[in-house]
Formats: structure tokens, C-alpha cells, sequence
């Protein structure tokens, strides 16, 4: 364990620097984000938004735009706080390969090692899960972290009547949403292993609880909470102030409203509960979503993918070694999750063609939350991209034109 002084010692090292240009990048073009970002609060499209953009480690661009909370008056801030959603899942998944590094968890290991509910699992094969199959082979660590284990958020026709009645798919928010819950989520996901799935492990890629197991993975295998290992092993030493799953209460007026976007392209304030503004205040603070629960800023999650970009460090501070990061940003699930030149590795959709993603280029790689936050690392580009909002459902397409103005900023 590190002392304070030693902690804050480090934490000194990873502040981010006052904004300033840098090599190869145009701050004239940079600047035609303002105009940008600020047309899609004046055009009532999103309430408010942080935009960060670091180049080796430094800040190119940061700024704040319209409301952190519209109707209470208070503007956005370049610190305020976010509900970052599938964002989540990156750390989760480099709690697993911490544990991997340490021998604590095999990559090709089956979950029922931890889980044990997960020792015969079953597939639907009808529309409400009627009539299923024995799995062809155990789910593993792998499978999880590249989202092909077959297991879908429990929403959809084939399986939803049965997780609604186990308090998952439709009971459960969004499918993803278990904030409100009054169990840990290691029972929640002992429970979800009872159910059907929808697919054969390893033969599609499908989007769904994969990575709340792994949070109840890292809790078996370490010995402790999911919220105290993300804490002890990540946010602490990286200098992480205000990434944790539940918000003090002195704090909340940091945290961003959550906006509902409407098909006209306008937006309304989200309602309370689980499908709006959550539970992440006054919760009953007792389920870790490994998944789908944490909260963020841009300043904190962007320092988190510099030390990723680095290969697993910043300074003196390690969390992973290089050759573990390769795994997470090098596709590991084939054409399974796109043909189109986008793959998935452990943690992180890649880029393995040049404009899959726009001008992001080859090695590139991201993934976005539910609430509408976004992310990228360009590594070709040295960039580290994030653009923070809180809009759900998001009918707005500011994050592909966000993408494209930093990216033709690079002149080199």
C-alpha cells in the first residue's frame, strides 16, 4: 500500500498541464470545435458538453459548453461530473487482466471457477425461452472480455419474460441498469447464470452482462469489492479524484442532468429512476456494475487512457504491463463483431482499417456509454479523444463530426 505522501507525490506527476499547442496539430483548425460544440446547445440538441483532446499527455483543447443542469441554472464546467455507463467496462476490464497478470485468473478460464451457476449453461431457441440447448462449451474469461460469450442485456423477445422475472432484462432499467439494486451484484450475477442465453459461446458477438460478470469475477478472485479494487489498483494510483460508482452527497451538484433526446432532434429533461437520472446519490450503494455503474470526468477518464496509450503507465505509476494492453486494443474477436474493418479486443473496439471509423487511423481504438459519453485513442496520432454529455435516448450525431474536426487538426 502506498503512503500518502508517496501517493501524492505521485498524483503531482499526472496533473494535466495548462492547455498549450503542440507539435503537428493546427490550433486554428482545433478552434473550429467552438463554433461546432456551441451550435448543438444554441440548436437545443444537447443541454451541455466537455470536450478534452490530449497529444502525448498534454491538453490541446478543453473546454465546457451550455448546462451542466438547465433547469436548476447551472452551467457545464470542465470538472463536472458524468454517468459514464459502458465507459465502465474499460476498467472492469483491466481489473481482470491486472488479476491475470497476477495469477489471480486465467484469460481462457471458465467463469464457473468463480461463478458457479456458470458450470451448465443453456441457450434459448424460441421467443421466451420455452425451449433451450445445453451450451456446446463453458463460457471464459476470454469470451466475456470480447463480448462473445452469447449473453445479451436479457431485453430482448427471446429471453426477456424470464430475466423480467428474475429482476434482470426489462425489470432492470435499460437492461444494463442495476444502481438501484439492494443486492451485491456478485448475487445478481449468480442469478443471470441460471438463465438462458442467446447464443453459443464463442460463435457471435453479442452486447449484454459479459462485463458485470467480470465484476463479480475480480471480486471472487481478489477478495474484495469491485468498488475497493478499482479504487486500490486504478483510480488511487493514476490520481483518479472523482471516478467511483456512487456520488457523495456534498458533491452532487457536480454531477451533469441526464437529457432524453426526442426524434426531432431536441431533448427533455430525463425523468428520476432507473431510465433517467438513476440512483447514483441516493442509491442504496450496494451493487458495483462492473458494466455500467461508474461515474467520471473527462479530465479523469482521459488520464486513464493515457496510461492505457502508454502501454500501462504514466510516469512512475504502472497498472499493467506492456504486452497486456497489446491484448486489449488488438482485435481478439475476429470478424464476429463487425466485417467492416472494426473489431473488439479485451476491453476496447479496434480499428483494423482505415476508415472504419472515419479518419481514425489503424490501432485506434474506443467505445461510448449509454448516456452519451464517447471516447477514442488515436495512437498513430498520439491523441486521446473525449467528449462528455448526458443524453439518453441520443438522437444527435455530435460525436461522428466532434471526431472529424480534431482529426483534421493533425497535420503530421
Amino acid at each position: 500500500m502506498r503512503s500518502p505522501l508517496l501517493l501524492a507525490a505521485f498524483c503531482a506527476t499526472l496533473t494535466i498541464s495548462a492547455q498549450a499547442p503542440a507539435p503537428g496539430l493546427s490550433a486554428d483548425r482545433l478552434k473550429r470545435l467552438d463554433a461546432l460544440l456551441q451550435k448543438y446547445v444554441d440548436d437545443n440538441q444537447v443541454a451541455g458538453a466537455v470536450a478534452l483532446v490530449l497529444r502525448d499527455g498534454n491538453p490541446v483543447y478543453e473546454r465546457a459548453f451550455g448546462w451542466s443542469d438547465k433547469e436548476a441554472g447551472r452551467k457545464m464546467r470542465t470538472d463536472s461530473i458524468f454517468r459514464i455507463a459502458s465507459q465502465t467496462k474499460a476498467f472492469t476490464s483491466t481489473a481482470v487482466l491486472a488479476l491475470v497478470e497476477e495469477g489471480k485468473i486465467g484469460i481462457n478460464e471458465p467463469v464457473s471457477h468463480f461463478i458457479p451457476t456458470f458450470a451448465h449453461t443453456t441457450v434459448a431457441v424460441s421467443s421466451g425461452g420455452g425451449s433451450t440447448v445445453p451450451a456446446k462449451r463453458p463460457i471464459t474469461i476470454a469470451d466475456l472480455l470480447t463480448h462473445t460469450a452469447g449473453i445479451s442485456y436479457g431485453t430482448d423477445p427471446l429471453v426477456a419474460s424470464l430475466y423480467e422475472a428474475k429482476g434482470l432484462g426489462p425489470a432492470a432499467g435499460n437492461g444494463w441498469y442495476t444502481a438501484d439494486k439492494t443486492e451485491p451484484i456478485c448475487e445478481t450475477m449468480e442469478r443471470l447464470g441460471t438463465l438462458p442465453f442467446v447464443a453459443q459461446p464463442g460463435e457471435a458477438y453479442v452486447y449484454g452482462y459479459n462485463t458485470d460478470i467480470l465484476g463479480c469475477v475480480v471480486e471472487k478472485a481478489s477478495g474484495m469489492p469491485l468498488d475497493e479494487f478499482v479504487r486500490t489498483h486504478i483510480t488511487e494510483p493514476l490520481g483518479l479524484k472523482d471516478t467511483r460508482f456512487f456520488l457523495p452527497p456534498d458533491q452532487r451538484d457536480r454531477l451533469a442532468a441526464v437529457y432524453a433526446g426526442t426524434r426531432d432532434g431536441k431533448y427533455v429533461r430525463a425523468p428520476e429512476g432507473s431510465k433517467g437520472q438513476g440512483h447514483y446519490v441516493e442509491g442504496p450503494r450496494k451493487s458495483f456494475a462492473g458494466g455500467a455503474g461508474l461515474l467520471s470526468t473527462a479530465h479523469d477518464y482521459a488520464r486513464f487512457l493515457e496510461m492505457i496509450r502508454k502501454g500501462g503507465a504514466i510516469g512512475p505509476v504502472r497498472i499493467l504491463a506492456p504486452r497486456t494492453v497489446e491484448l486489449m486494443t488488438t482485435n481478439q474477436s475476429g470478424t464476429l463483431h463487425s466485417t467492416t474493418g472494426l473489431g473488439f479486443g479485451f476491453g476496447f473496439e479496434t480499428v483494423d482499417r482505415y476508415g472504419a471509423k472515419g479518419m481514425f487511423s489503424v490501432g485506434s481504438f474506443g467505445w461510448g456509454g449509454a448516456y452519451g459519453t464517447n471516447y477514442e485513442v488515436d495512437r498513430q496520432g498520439h491523441l486521446v479523444v473525449v467528449l462528455m454529455i448526458q443524453l439518453m435516448p441520443n438522437f444527435a450525431d455530435i460525436q461522428e463530426k466532434y471526431y472529424n474536426l480534431v482529426l483534421q487538426s493533425l497535420l503530421n
